[in-house]
């Protein structure tokens, strides 16, 4: 059954991560890279009024330099960044379109939906912004970006049946996981029949090296293959996709995913064998088992945020970098206003109610120690 953007080539030009000259976004190697992409027949271009520069880059890069229809572009709007109007929270759509000139927006989102953040845009009647500006023909298309679990996506899209798309993160890592729900998401989205765009199929480019045991397996496999083209090709072969987003950030990376993308055919049998046991691999390792129920979140005293600091944890186990643990940390425990591991008073309340057994106060203590 066709469907929205089934047209469309499976890669798109993520521009959160675009290459830097010192501070400033290098603008001449964005047009190289714009160049050798829409070369490769590739058109679908993803931007958002929050990544600093990004607007202004690709009008400069592909607005003023390619015929308008030739290309989609697709850009966000964050209503839960520093807004405290409606009339704040529209007009990014007003900055975003002059930033980029592109006249209208093939594709708009309402950015990074989920917990609290779906609320204002509920407050700020966006949902009804949006259909108005598309009704006068300044966006094509509307959806939304989410992050949360899959039953507050089915409310979102009972509630919402206008919204065309949703933009998912999905990758094999994260297929499985239970604090990212990979897999249940995109089910959720294919249920109600919404075509899906994929974002994070790298994990902000952690799976461009994956720990040594699951690259192993991928390297054995197809030796000539990078290993972060099995992470874009997984995503790339589920039903229903619109794209696959690949932030990349110099001509290195364009260059790899032109190579498997160009001429991309479905995982063969054999291949989805391969992506499998990556992912049992990655199943070894041992990481807390923590499912996200928020249980000990309820009776701790010191209101930490035990969860997203065990997701941290678990980023850094599996992949030993400190900062994007730092960033998941950040993410899940600062900006959700919860306390650092560090601040455990070793009570044992959580412990109490945790249907995991964990030792959650030892593990606590660890990431303090970890991620500083």
């Amino acid at each position: 059954m066709s469907y929205l953007g089934e047209e469309i080539k499976k890669l798109g030009f993520g521009l959160m991560r675009l290459p830097k000259d010192g501070e400033v976004i290098d603008v001449e190697q964005v047009k190289a890279m714009v160049d050798q992409f829409m070369e490769a027949g590739f058109t679908y271009f993803d931007t958002a009024w929050a990544y600093p520069g990004s607007e202004d880059a690709i009008r400069q890069a592909l607005v003023e330099r390619y015929p308008r229809e030739k290309f989609q572009l697709a850009t966000k709007n964050a209503a839960w960044i520093n807004c405290k109007t409606k009339e704040e929270a529209q007009a990014q759509f007003t900055t975003s379109l002059k930033q980029t000139g592109a006249g209208y927006f093939d594709f708009y989102l309402l950015h990074n939906l989920g917990s609290q953040r779906t609320k204002v845009f509920d407050d700020f009647d966006m949902w009804n912004f949006v259909m108005e500006k598309k009704e006068e023909g300044l966006i094509k298309h509307i959806g939304f970006s989410f992050h949360s679990t899959p039953e507050e996506l089915e409310e979102i899209l009972k509630a919402h049946p206008e919204m065309e798309f949703v933009q998912l993160q999905i990758n094999y890592a994260d297929w499985e996981n239970s604090s990212i729900l990979s897999r249940a998401n995109y089910e959720m989205a294919r249920k109600y029949e919404k075509p899906v765009i994929i974002m994070e199929p790298v994990k902000g480019g952690l799976l461009a090296a994956p720990p040594e045991s699951v690259s192993k397996v991928l390297k054995e496999s197809e030796p000539d293959s990078s290993v972060a083209s099995w992470a874009i090709r997984f995503a790339a072969d589920l039903e229903g996709i619109i794209t696959v987003l690949s932030g990349m950030s110099n001509m290195e990376q364009m260059e790899d995913n032109l190579s498997y993308m160009k001429d991309f055919k479905e995982l063969t049998p054999e291949q989805k064998k391969v992506v499998q046991k990556a992912q049992e691999e990655m199943n070894k390792i041992p990481i807390i088992p923590c499912t996200s129920c928020n249980y000990c979140a309820k009776v701790c005293p010191k209101n930490i945020g035990i969860s997203g600091s065990f997701a941290a944890m678990n980023l850094f186990t599996l992949y030993g970098n400190e900062a994007s643990a730092k960033r998941e940390q950040n993410w899940l425990v600062t900006r959700h206003g919860k306390e650092l591991a560090s601040e455990c008073i070793k009570c044992g309340k959580c412990e109490e109610v945790c249907p995991q057994h964990i030792a959650i106060r030892e593990e606590l203590a660890k990431v303090a120690q970890t991620i500083k």
